[in-house]
């Protein structure tokens, strides 16, 4: 069954490549969605997929790339929207 979620990360998640490990995480799932920067230096998501995979991208954001340091990590559960792949905007 697909699930979508919005996720908000907070700490030192812009600068440190942690979009592209992101999408990198995302498309190892096969979960689709985006991801962007956030003015106040969040980083913001949108991700759909199988509820398994979904809740292991999830558990993933919580510790991030190497060089992040997560402070906070904010979820929404919202329906799916239909993404066909992964980007970073």
């Amino acid at each position: 069954m697909q699930v979508g979620y919005i996720i908000a990360i907070f700490g030192k998640v812009q600068g440190v490549g942690f979009r592209y490990s992101a999408k990198k995480e995302a498309l190892r799932l096969g979960i689709n969605g985006f991801v962007k920067n956030i003015y106040d230096g969040s980083v913001y998501m949108e991700v759909e997929g199988e509820q398994q995979n979904v809740d292991i991208f999830i558990n993933w954001c919580y510790n991030g790339n190497a060089q992040a340091r997560i402070e906070n990590v904010e979820l929404q559960k919202c329906p799916p929207s239909g993404y066909y792949d992964f980007e970073i905007r």
